[in-house]
């Protein structure tokens, strides 16, 4: 059951209600005239689209980071209310974060899961959705609170990253039976961190998952700025946070960006999308990318969807969809069961009938 918290200073709260009363009211008289934004959105979904929009908007534009991550989390909606899964946070002296387990599960995998948020923000609602991922996938997820912007420039995010893909090793976790993943920034971070691991020889994990993955953090694609009156997320924010995560280094764009680093050898890469979100072009071209170096990879876009629709949980049939694709790429890449994983390079799906299909992503 669908669930909207309320949390923190009153001030926040009562802007935060005022929005989402308000864009609910612009929104349903809209499609009273017959004058919805997208014809293939339900109002839910137009309405929490511009209501995330307006928030991040307001959040960014405060002074303070801290006022803005805390006006972001003061009102927040939920599809799943209380997921079956425990959730326990890390011991002292080992990598900050939590483990997300779902009750009464049987998988034998593990996935390392980095939250969105543009590297600057960790909000409540992040927290909720990896909890109802890991419920709708039936697979423990560790989710590191790795170090934000603009206070932690680079390199601490992939410092963090890495920190904890080296516990779960020495934990006794296979690397062949280990999963990356991570969603907006967390997929840039997931991205980065294969791109790295032979540099620091550590193994290949048997699969990397990217849900609408940053993947140039400068200036990229005609979606970047062309898909701001559909997406949640707005093309001049990347900059901004593409800024904060190389403040006071001599990093370029091209030396942060996973479109720009060395995946030959590499886990194989899942990447999902919306076609309609800002980061779509750059996505494309990063999986282009990939193709060109002969890597594994595997792109899917939803042609109607916007940034990190996978939030609606069963809620939404894409989002039902992509998320059971992404169970079916891990059983693939574990080698426990899911053969029929299709491997086209990119894929447009318009047809939620059609289920994982077709042959096994191509060994290189």
């Amino acid at each position: 059951m669908p669930k909207t918290i309320l949390q923190g200073r009153l001030s926040h709260q009562l802007r935060s209600l005022a929005t989402l009363l308000g864009t609910t009211a612009t929104v349903l008289a809209r499609r009273c005239i017959g004058r919805p934004l997208v014809p293939q959105w339900s109002a839910a979904f137009e309405i929490g689209t511009l209501f995330y929009r307006r928030q991040f908007v307001h959040a960014l534009a405060l002074p303070d980071i801290a006022d803005s991550r805390a006006y972001f989390d003061s009102l927040y909606t939920v599809v799943v209310a209380n997921p079956q899964v425990d959730v326990r946070p890390s011991a002292a002296g080992q990598p900050r974060g939590d483990w997300f387990i779902p009750r009464g599960h049987d998988s034998a995998l593990t996935l390392l899961y980095f939250h969105g948020g543009g590297y600057a923000f960790y909000g409540a609602v992040s927290r909720h959705f990896i909890a109802m991922l890991a419920q709708m996938l039936q697979v423990p997820i560790f989710a590191p609170d790795y170090r934000l912007t603009p206070e932690h420039p680079h390199p601490a995010q992939i410092d963090d990253g890495l920190a904890a893909y080296q516990h779960l090793l020495d934990a006794g976790i296979d690397h062949k039976r280990l999963v990356v993943g991570g969603d907006s920034a967390g997929g840039h971070l997931a991205l980065m961190l294969l791109a790295n691991l032979p540099a620091v020889g550590l193994p290949q994990p048997a699969l990397a998952i990217a849900l609408s993955p940053w993947t140039d953090i400068g200036r990229r694609g005609e979606s970047q700025f062309g898909n701001d009156r559909y997406d949640m997320v707005q093309g001049y924010q990347t900059l901004q946070y593409g800024a904060w995560l190389k403040a006071g280094t001599n990093c370029s764009d091209a030396d942060l960006s996973p479109t720009h680093q060395r995946y030959r050898d590499a886990a194989p890469v899942y990447l999902q999308a919306g076609g309609k979100e800002i980061l779509v072009d750059m996505i494309r071209d990063f999986a282009g990318s990939l193709q060109q170096q002969g890597a594994r990879v595997r792109l899917d876009v939803w042609p109607d969807m916007t940034h990190e629709f996978h939030a609606y949980g069963h809620t939404l049939p894409q989002s039902r969809q992509a998320i059971d694709l992404l169970r079916a790429a891990m059983a693939w890449a574990t080698g426990a069961g899911g053969s029929n994983f299709a491997s086209c390079a990119q894929t447009e799906i318009d047809d939620l009938r059609v289920g994982p299909g077709g042959a096994a992503m191509p060994d290189q």
